[in-house]
């Protein structure tokens, strides 16, 4: 009795544990985080940016491409098509002697991410640079250099947010 008890249970709990609409990574939200919709260049985008709490957000698209996604002080990227070049933007960071490196947090193909000095302030600024690839199409983005000395918690963030990017499908007219 106990083995066709079982034998009938076990289809049943692994029916219902897959009928639970569980939700992937990709869907499940971020704490904290929000989920804007942009276009550059005519394509469609979506990124998580932090919500409300953080402060207010601004967009705005720049004359030369960039779109600039601000949240506070804390959280300023910039967003444009393009290639990009990791090895470049390494040279100007390497090579910079009025903001001294200081470390690479993270130094792939795609993804710079550092520390710099400047001996005339009291603490160190950070920054990133990556490139992503969303639908047949690479972004560059960054932190905005605006004045602001971003730490590094800051810089994790805008970088977290970064990775989320994506394209989004195109909606097909009804015929």
């Amino acid at each position: 009795m106990k083995k066709i008890l079982l034998l009938l249970a076990t289809p049943a709990l692994l029916f219902f544990s897959s009928c639970g609409g569980s939700k992937t990574e990709e869907s499940a939200p971020i704490p904290g985080m929000m989920v804007v919709d942009l276009k550059i260049n005519g394509n469609a985008l979506s990124i998580m940016v932090p919500d409300s709490s953080k402060g207010k957000m601004e967009m705005v698209e720049q004359s030369w491409g960039a779109t600039e996604i601000k949240v506070g002080p804390d959280f300023q990227i910039s967003i444009e098509e393009g290639d990009g070049d990791v090895a470049l933007v390494k040279s100007d960071v390497t090579g910079n002697e009025v903001f001294k490196l200081q470390r690479y947090i993270t130094d792939e193909p795609t993804l710079l991410f550092w520390e710099e000095k400047n001996a005339d302030l009291p603490s160190a600024r950070f920054h990133f640079y990556t490139i992503i690839k969303a639908g047949a199409s690479n972004y560059v983005i960054k932190d905005i250099e605006s004045g602001e000395a971003y730490n590094e918690k800051a810089v994790q963030t805008m970088i977290d947010a970064a990775k989320t990017l994506k394209a989004k499908e195109a909606v097909k007219a009804e015929a």
